[in-house]
C-alpha cells in the first residue's frame, strides 16, 4: 500500500503541476504482448486491459472491459490479496457510454483532462491506441470538456522506479535469465525449434510469471526477428543443424515490470563473421554500461552505444537501447535493411531515424535495454539484456545474455 500512496501521490502532484482537473488512462488488452500500453496498472495494480479515470481531488475509478473482471477482484479479495482499488470505484463496462458516465458523474463534463493513450507508445503505436469511435463518442457527448494528450509527460514521472519496483525488475530479470539458460540447455543439432522455446517459456512458468510470446529465429545466418514463422502460419518448426545460431528476445515480467533478455545460441561450429560481429557488439554493450550514469542525456547514451557500431565495417538492421517501465525512450535506428540481398524487390526502407526522448536525464532507479546487434558479411549477432541506472554505477542484471551462447543440448541424428 505504500506503493501504492507513492504512485498515486505523484500522479496527484503531476496533475496539480499540469493544470489538470483529472486523467484518463487507456489499457491495452492484456494479450498484447511485449511493449503493450499498460498504465493502468500503474494505477491499479490489477489486471491489465482497463480504463482509469483519475480525479485530482478523489480516487481512480477502473472501468473494466467485462464481468470476467469483476469474478476477478472478487477471487482475489476472497483469498486475501490486497486490492487498490476497492469494488466502490468500479465500473462494469468501460465503452463510451459508460466513460462519460463516469466523467460527468465525477464533475468533470467540463473540465481539463490528461489522456494516456492519444500520444505515441512506441514501437507498435505510434499514434496512439484509442480507439476512434470510442473516442469520437466521447468527443460529441462532452464538448466542453478539454482533453490533452500527456502520454510522454506522464511517462517520465514512471520511470524513476521505486525500491519495491527495482526488487520486481531484479526477481523479473532472473526469471528471464533462468529461460535463456533452460534453451541453452535443450538447444542442439537434432532438436526442434519448438522444444527450445517451449524450454524457455515453460522455466518462466514454472517459476511463477506468464512471459510474454518471444521472438525467436534459427537458420545458418537467421535474420528475422518476431514470432517463429510455426506461430502464425501453418508449417512445422524447423529442425536445428550443426552450424546453426538461434536469435531469440525473451520478455518477462512480474508484477508489471518488465524485462528484456537478448540472446545469441550457437549450434556447434558456425562462420568465423558470427564471433568478428560478437566483439563489435560487446564493445558496443561496453560503451553502453560506461554511459549509462545518473545526470547524462539518454541522447548521450544512444550515442555512446553506436560509436563501436558505426566503426565497425558491417550493418546494422534494429534499434540498441530503449527504456523499460516503460519502453517509451527509443534510439536512433540505422536502416541497412535495405543492402540486405532480395531487399531490393521489397518496399524502401528508411534510411534510419532519430532518437526519441533524447533529452531525458538519466536518474537513478530507471531501466533500460541495452541490446546492440551487428551483422558482418550477412551474419548477425544479437546480445544484451536489463540494466538500471544506479546511485553512481550501472546495475547490470544480465551479464549472461550480454554474450554468444554455445548451445549444450543432446545432439540427436539431423534428418536428411
Amino acid at each position: 500500500m505504500a506503493e501504492r500512496d507513492r504512485r498515486w501521490s505523484l500522479a496527484r502532484a503531476f496533475m496539480e503541476r499540469e493544470g489538470l482537473d483529472a486523467l484518463l488512462v487507456f489499457g491495452e488488452h492484456e494479450d498484447a504482448g511485449p511493449a503493450a500500453v499498460a498504465y493502468d496498472t500503474w494505477f491499479t495494480n490489477g489486471r491489465p486491459g482497463t480504463t482509469v479515470v483519475f480525479p485530482r481531488p478523489g480516487e481512480p475509478i477502473s472501468l473494466l472491459p467485462a464481468p470476467m473482471f469483476i469474478l476477478d477482484h472478487l477471487e482475489s479479495t476472497r483469498q486475501g490479496d490486497i486490492m487498490w482499488i476497492p469494488p466502490k470505484n468500479l465500473r462494469s463496462f468501460r465503452a463510451s457510454g459508460a466513460l462519460v458516465e463516469t466523467l460527468t458523474e465525477l464533475g468533470l463534463a467540463k473540465g481539463t483532462i490528461g489522456v494516456v493513450g492519444l500520444g505515441p507508445h512506441l514501437p507498435w503505436h505510434p499514434e496512439g491506441i484509442v480507439p476512434f469511435q470510442l473516442w469520437n463518442n466521447v468527443l460529441t457527448r462532452l464538448p466542453e470538456a478539454e482533453f490533452r494528450s500527456v502520454d510522454s509527460a506522464l511517462a517520465a514521472i514512471t520511470m524513476r522506479l521505486s525500491d519495491e519496483e527495482v526488487a520486481a525488475v531484479r526477481h523479473s530479470a532472473g526469471i528471464g535469465e533462468a529461460m535463456v539458460r533452460a534453451m541453452v540447455e535443450t538447444a542442439a543439432a537434432g532438436v526442434s525449434e519448438s522444444e527450445v522455446y517451449a524450454a524457455g517459456m515453460a522455466a518462466g512458468y514454472a517459476r511463477g510469471t506468464i512471459p510474454a510470446a518471444m521472438m525467436f529465429s534459427s537458420g545458418p545466418n537467421p535474420i528475422s526477428s518476431g514470432w517463429p514463422r510455426w506461430g502464425y502460419r501453418p508449417q512445422a518448426p524447423r529442425i536445428l543443424r550443426d552450424g546453426d545460431v538461434i536469435y531469440s528476445e525473451v520478455f518477462c515480467n512480474f508484477g508489471g515490470r518488465h524485462t528484456q533478455h537478448q540472446v545469441t545460441i550457437t549450434i556447434g561450429d558456425v562462420h568465423e563473421d558470427f564471433h568478428r560481429a560478437g566483439r563489435v557488439v560487446r564493445e558496443s554493450y561496453d560503451a553502453g554500461l560506461e554511459a549509462l550514469r545518473p545526470g547524462r542525456t539518454f541522447g548521450e547514451l544512444v550515442d555512446a552505444i553506436h560509436k563501436p557500431l558505426d566503426a565497425a565495417d558491417g550493418s546494422m538492421f534494429l534499434i540498441a537501447v530503449h527504456s523499460l517501465n516503460p519502453g517509451l525512450a527509443v534510439g536512433k535506428g540505422r536502416g541497412d535493411i535495405g543492402r540486405l540481398p532480395g531487399a531490393e524487390t521489397y518496399p524502401p526502407v528508411p534510411d534510419g531515424h532519430p532518437t526519441f526522448m533524447a533529452d531525458l536525464e538519466l536518474a537513478p532507479g530507471m531501466t533500460f535495454v541495452l541490446e546492440p546487434q551487428f551483422a558482418v558479411g550477412g551474419h548477425l549477432v544479437h546480445i544484451g539484456g536489463t540494466v538500471i541506472v544506479g546511485e553512481d554505477q550501472p546495475i547490470e542484471l544480465n551479464p549472461y545474455t550480454a554474450q554468444i551462447l554455445p548451445a549444450a543440448g543432446t545432439t540427436r541424428p539431423t534428418p536428411k
